[in-house]
């Protein structure tokens, strides 16, 4: 097998960069035109993803989306959630506009903890995406909600709890 060869942009990386790269379970992102890339994930984030799509959809009003690993373009970013929640008459496409977003969920690995808590939710808020969860797996889910230009944690739900939250629409979740 021959590997391909590419070479790095000569200024920042842009979206239609992220096209060099194989799909190879990867996942390639933009943070402020750097790149950024994390491993496969493993089958305890994937029953994560997989149950948070299931109880979305089940959830979602007519004409609303749930979808995975669809990137969203912010400014010089190019991130791609575990999970996102697309308004009625979103634009669509591969990668959408914040604005119609109404959720994004980043389910946490060993390898994104930091990633997921503390450097894609501020790019999440700087582009007024109003709400992000954070899953972590059989432990806990951590509601935030937009405000101003962070978020803030507006409920953290643990053990068998079942709670329910009005936004991005009604709905009834515990721990994935």
């Amino acid at each position: 097998m021959v590997s391909q060869r590419w070479s790095a942009p000569d200024g920042r990386w842009t979206e239609p960069d992220l096209h060099l790269f194989p799909q190879d379970g990867h996942r390639y992102e933009i943070v402020d035109g750097s790149l950024h890339v994390t491993p496969p994930p493993d089958g305890v984030h994937e029953a994560g993803v997989e149950a948070v799509i299931a109880a979305l959809r089940t959830a979602a009003p007519p004409d609303w989306w749930v979808c995975d690993r669809l990137g969203v373009g912010i400014d010089i970013s190019s991130l791609v959630p575990d999970v996102i929640v697309l308004r009625p008459r979103s634009s669509g496409g591969i990668w959408v506009d914040p604005a119609d977003v109404a959720l994004v969920v980043e389910v946490e690995a060993p390898e994104t903890r930091r990633y997921d808590r503390l450097l894609k939710p501020a790019v999440y808020a700087s582009a007024g995406i109003p709400a992000y969860w954070l899953v972590e797996p059989g432990e806990a889910l951590s509601v935030h909600t937009l405000d101003g230009p962070s978020y803030r944690l507006a409920r953290r739900i643990e053990g068998a709890e079942r709670v329910k939250l009005d936004a991005p629409y009604p709905i009834r979740v515990g721990v994935f």
